[in-house]
């Protein structure tokens, strides 16, 4: 008995039956990493000679199957390999009487992967074997024993990787840990890190940080670098030609890179990056990546490398990024369209960001703007803070602008001619390294070409070409440089200073100008003024303003807005009481409109004077509102007949629409001379007529149209 049970346990060949040998033997292959494969061959070589034992256990050559599908692939996890997904589904199939592998790690060094494996092999009667022995997990003993195995295998794969990022932590804590740098700089084969030898890159990343601070924006970076054919010159990574200067056309996430990054500020850091689980995508490791905010950085090491700006000047950069976000707490970013304090204007209700509203045409050119107080609105259904016309405040903070930066004309013509060589000093200097870089190109084809053996046509003539594109390519830099010299001269001629003098002196013709962008007075405004508050006094016309400069100066004032009615204006009873007292002086309208502009009445919405017909308006309304007979508040004479606004009322549909009808002809009317007023004939059959008229669904006089025989009556019929 004891012989017997030697003989079926655990490495045994008795636990092997003509029911398993009838099934196939599957030897399963794999390696973690590609680079195993190639410095780790011995491991794949004793892999694939499992066929060998499989065969020693009973099972021929052609039942034999090899599953290496998953070689480079993980076993911490089942996502993305090909080769266990087929293995456990021959098992659940039936097909497979053992699994063969050189240890238990290389099917999982998950716990969970481990043991629903076994489970399934245990259901379909499959037996697991391993360079120590064969076991049938369906027995109790081989169970336990495999169980321990896949949980050594498991705590194995975790003090590897334990091990390995303490040695990372501590190498990281020395600033020695790289495993790429960004543009801008060179890992030496010492494993120091230098800026990149070459002069135009260096130029390059330094215009990128001067432009920010120039320019403000990410945007507005990436469309200098576009509009002036500047390059970024990247170091390859990968391929034949790695270490070698690849020129790339400037795109934002680069450009987003280069100024979050802190090693442009001479600070080593390491755990920028973490990976969060539920982001990761399944079968792709490389996936899950997320920020790491600053506080939970491992290493921070400022000053440890070359810097191309000051810790400050990054600090800073983040902090205009972080501002230029579109957020309640700050202005944002300059965008596009009209409105100048887009971002700067507050609520001085309710202490919220205005927004913009914009109103378009047809063409989809802007037609208004207005800046509201949603936030209540938006988040509580209460009804909005306040809103006003955009221009009138817009008007109000540029005129502050201007004459704030009235004395200071002289400053600012020298500072702009200052900026204006600055600029072009800046791009002169890029056109010279590009010049130099294709002369020396050119150079090394020619001497390419001059070194060939002049037999060997087949190398000579594709050097012949490389070297007329080199020529090519340097005649048109040097052309295109004459075109930039001739447009952007490195220095300003006497004209240019006296004409940017002359244009100082004048700030406002120079704000009003038409080379001046509504981007350049955002811009100007932005750097003067941090916020505009405004409070609109109660529905009138009447609007407080606050504005908090830079430095902490804080100015106020008072503007007015266009309102919609004149009962919404604060004079609007003085108002009413002089136009009644004009009109009961007989004054005609003209002369009471020409009283009420001399007296400082101004009417609402955008007009700046009261005109004659606006007059006559107000006059019948107010006559009709207060029942007092004016000259003009007379009714028609004789029968059946009506004002416009008497018919409007007797129908009860609005006077615009009575004045449609009339010009469309659908009802009889005639203008007296004089007052140009109204009059219309309608009797009580031609009233019925104008109801049922009136009563007729939306859109029943275009389908009318198509369709004449449509039921119902006709604005033509009597």
């Amino acid at each position: 008995m004891r012989e017997a049970r030697l003989m079926t346990g655990p490495g045994w060949p008795g636990k092997v039956s003509a029911e398993h040998t009838d099934r196939l033997a599957v030897i399963y292959v794999r390696q973690s990493t590609m680079r195993q494969m190639i410095e780790h061959a011995e491991s794949l070589r004793v892999q694939y000679a499992m066929v060998d034992r499989a065969i020693a256990l009973g099972w021929t050559r052609q039942r034999v199957k090899v599953i290496d599908a998953d070689v480079g692939m993980s076993g911490a996890t089942t996502a993305g390999r090909a080769g266990f997904a087929e293995l456990v589904s021959e098992v659940g199939l039936g097909h497979v009487g053992i699994v063969v592998g050189v240890d238990v790690s290389r099917l999982a060094r998950s716990g969970r992967d481990w043991y629903q494996l076994m489970e399934l092999c245990a259901l379909a009667g499959t037996l697991l074997a391993d360079s120590d022995g064969v076991y049938d997990p369906g027995e109790y003993n081989d169970r336990l024993l495999l169980g321990l195995k896949g949980t050594m295998s498991e705590a194995e794969l975790h003090l590897i990787g334990q091990r390995m990022a303490s040695g990372r932590l501590a190498k990281a804590r020395r600033g020695e840990l790289f495993f790429a740098v960004p543009t801008g700089y060179l890992l030496r084969p010492s494993g120091e890190v230098v800026k990149d030898p070459d002069e135009q890159v260096q130029t390059v990343i330094g215009l990128i940080f001067d432009l920010f601070d120039e320019l403000g924006t990410l945007n507005a970076v990436l469309a200098y670098l576009a509009g002036h054919g500047i390059a970024i010159g990247v170091r390859l990574r990968e391929g034949p030609d790695v270490g070698e200067l690849e020129w790339r056309r400037p795109n934002r996430m680069t450009l987003q890179n280069i100024l979050h990054n802190p090693i442009y500020a001479g600070i080593y850091v390491h755990g920028r990056r973490g990976t969060d689980p539920r982001r990761r995508i399944a079968g792709r490791p490389s996936t899950g990546k997320v920020t790491v905010p600053e506080q939970q950085w491992k290493v921070v090491l400022p000053g440890r490398l070359p810097a191309y700006i000051t810790e400050d000047r990054w600090r800073a950069n983040l902090a205009r990024l972080q501002a230029n976000r579109a957020t309640a707490e700050t202005p944002g970013a300059v965008r596009e369209g009209p409105a100048l304090l887009s971002g700067l204007l507050r609520c001085g209700r309710c202490g919220t960001k205005m927004t913009v509203h914009y109103t378009h045409r047809r063409d989809g050119v802007v037609n208004g703007y207005t800046y509201v107080c949603s936030r209540a609105k938006s988040d509580y259904g209460l009804p909005r803070c306040q809103h006003l016309a955009g221009r009138c405040v817009d008007n109000y903070a540029s005129a502050a602008l201007l004459e704030m930066l009235a004395p200071a004309a002289l400053e600012v013509s020298l500072a702009a001619a200052t900026a204006i060589e600055t600029e072009r000093a800046r791009l002169e200097t890029l056109w010279q390294q590009r010049l130099e870089r294709a002369e020396y190109t050119a150079d090394r084809a020619r001497r390419s070409y001059r070194l060939a053996e002049p037999e060997n046509r087949l190398v000579v003539r594709t050097l012949e070409r490389d070297w007329e594109r080199a020529l090519t390519e340097l005649e048109r830099l040097r052309e295109d440089h004459d075109r930039f010299l001739a447009s952007s001269p490195p220095v300003l001629s006497a004209a240019d200073r006296d004409r940017i003098r002359v244009l100082a002196a004048d700030v406002p013709a120079l704000w009003g100008a038409a080379t001046t962008t509504t981007t350049d007075r955002k811009h100007l405004l932005r750097t003067v003024i941090d916020t505009v508050t405004v409070t609109v006094i109660g529905d009138s016309e009447q609007v407080t303003a606050e504005i908090g400069w830079a430095g902490g100066h804080h100015t106020s004032g008072q503007l007015i807005r266009p309102v919609a009615r004149l009962e919404q204006l604060s004079y609007y009873p003085q108002l009413v009481a002089r136009v009644l007292e004009l009109d009961d002086a007989d004054l005609p309208d003209t002369q009471i409109a020409q009283h009420l502009n001399a007296e400082g009445f101004r009417p609402p919405k955008r007009f700046e004077t009261f005109g004659p017909q606006s007059i006559r308006d107000l006059i019948q309304r107010l006559r009709a509102t207060t029942g007092q007979p004016g000259r003009t508040a007379e009714q028609p004479a004789g029968e059946h007949t009506w004002s416009m606004r008497g018919l409007a009322a007797e129908l009860a549909m609005p006077p615009v629409t009575v004045y449609n009808w009339i010009r469309r002809g659908w009802v009889t009317a005639e203008q007296q001379p004089g007052t140009r007023r109204w009059i219309i004939t309608a009797d009580p059959a031609e009233l019925d007529r104008l109801r049922a008229l009136r009563r007729l669904p939306r859109g029943y006089h275009v389908r009318r149209r198509w369709h004449p025989d449509l039921p119902g009556p006709h604005p033509a019929d009597p």
